[in-house]
């Protein structure tokens, strides 16, 4: 899909004096507005008069890749706390205001960053503007209302990792693939840590990385860009830009040899989680290798899903997904044994695919479908305001580029079988391969060979 020339935005001449209009790029048919602030703070604005809505969000550049060893799950944590309490709003209002206009928020945590939205009706868009800015500046943090969401967290990370096993065996397997990169702990964090959190951990990590300078806005909807740029300016040139330590990261040594964990969970089919070391979202093997999953796990016509579960009837679901990491990260690929196959069946089948695809190259048909079906995921993901402002906030976020997601589509068209052959052999290999191989408690642990438990990798 190629993208239109942009013309000339009016709304771009015509912004408040407070503005610097840096760029105007094309989008969707239309153009998205890049502004900054003199503090910093980033806005993208995108005009779409299709409804009478709007969706506003609040992108940081802040998640778990930020946090130290002991301060695990800090962004997580702050995800919690921003619907909490702030110098003009008693807890709960924020929410209440929101459904009182007829608005759906929500939020997310990643390792790379942390947003926020509201979706609304076009005459509520300050509402949204009022809160967001409120929450950035004058959040409350005193020990009660950090009590309060470490309990809520603590419970959350019982349920989705604790007790859950799909949860737990995706936590050992990046603990076992990452060794010194922060890519190595969860996002929720360590139990211990999210305990021992105190005011002043969360204090000086909303100081630090909840400011305008690290921060995009996103307004995509119904709107008149000079109107809402007026109202931004006005709630939030006053909050002063934050100092963004650089960062100090160790880069993820080279893995020399396979490393494999079993684990013994309350399940009653073996689960296979197998990761390689993968590219970083921005590199340009990254969208190769996205071609090369959607021919390998990409629906019912792909290989694995022919393969394994409607051919020899081995698995019951499977799923593979190159991660889109600011730093390099993992290929994976998980697959559900189908009963009486076990967990060492699968992963023979499931190293015979990948070998394959390092010897011989893809058929066209293979390549043309992959293509196609990445094409239609981005074209239904901008169906929708949101969906928009998703793409724009993550792409500009990830790369700096609002409408990057147009020029990756355009890197999935360039891919070749060729390139496909070469990107797998690159980082398929069998050196640098994580497994951690999930069975039944009941099961026999000599027909599956000798394994430890999730409680005994190291931390």
């Amino acid at each position: 899909m190629t993208q239109p020339m942009a013309n000339p935005s009016t709304s771009a001449h015509s912004a408040p004096s407070e503005w610097v209009h840096l760029t105007s790029i094309p989008f969707a048919g239309g153009t998205v507005e890049r502004y900054r602030l003199p503090n910093g703070l980033l806005v993208l604005v995108h005009e779409d008069h299709s409804a009478p809505v709007v969706t506003y969000h609040t992108w940081f550049r802040v998640g778990s890749r930020h946090e130290k060893p002991g301060k695990t799950g800090l962004a997580h944590l702050f995800e919690h706390l921003m619907f909490n309490e702030t110098e003009g709003l008693k807890a709960g209002e924020f929410d209440e205001k929101l459904e009182e206009n007829g608005a759906e928020s929500n939020a997310a945590t990643w390792v790379d960053w942390t947003y926020y939205y509201e979706s609304l009706p076009k005459e509520r868009l300050d509402l949204a503007i009022q809160l967001e800015s409120e929450r950035m500046s004058r959040l409350v943090l005193r020990e009660p209302q950090v009590a309060s969401e470490k309990d809520v967290v603590a419970n959350e990370r019982r349920y989705r990792v604790d007790d859950d096993v799909e949860g737990a065996a995706s936590e050992v397997l990046y603990k076992t693939a990452f060794t010194v990169h922060p890519y190595h702990w969860p996002t929720i964090g360590w139990m211990e840590d999210i305990l021992a959190f105190t005011p002043e951990d969360c204090l000086n990590f909303y100081r630090t990385f909840y400011a305008p300078n690290n921060a995009v806005v996103v307004v995509c909807g119904d709107v008149e860009a000079t109107t809402v740029l007026a109202e931004i300016a006005k709630a939030y040139a006053h909050i002063p830009a934050s100092h963004i330590p650089p960062e100090d990261i160790q880069p993820e040594p080279p893995q020399r040899e396979a490393r494999e964990v079993t684990l013994k969970k309350p399940t009653t089919s073996a689960k296979v989680y197998v990761a390689f070391r993968g590219p970083a979202f921005g590199d340009a093997d990254h969208a190769t290798l996205t071609v090369l999953n959607e021919i390998l796990f990409g629906g019912r016509a792909s290989r694995a899903h022919r393969i394994l579960v409607s051919e020899k009837e081995m698995a019951t679901d499977i799923r593979g997904w190159v991660s889109t990491f600011t730093h390099p990260g993992l290929y994976e690929m998980n697959v559900t044994a189908r009963p009486p196959h076990g967990a060492e069946e699968l992963e023979r089948e499931l190293y015979a695919i990948v070998d394959a695809v390092k010897t011989e190259v893809v058929s066209q048909e293979e390549l043309d479908r992959a293509k196609a079906r990445l094409e239609l995921s981005l074209l239904q993901s901008l169906d929708t305001a949101g969906g928009k402002a998703e793409q724009m906030g993550f792409y500009e976020t990830m790369i700096g580029d609002p409408a990057g997601a147009f020029r990756r589509l355009e890197a999935y068209q360039r891919v070749t079988a060729g390139e496909i052959r070469t990107a797998a052999r690159r980082y398929l290999q069998t050196e640098s391969r994580s497994l951690v191989r999930v069975l039944p408690e009941d099961e026999d642990p000599d027909a599956e060979g000798e394994g430890e438990d999730e409680s005994e990798v190291a931390e």
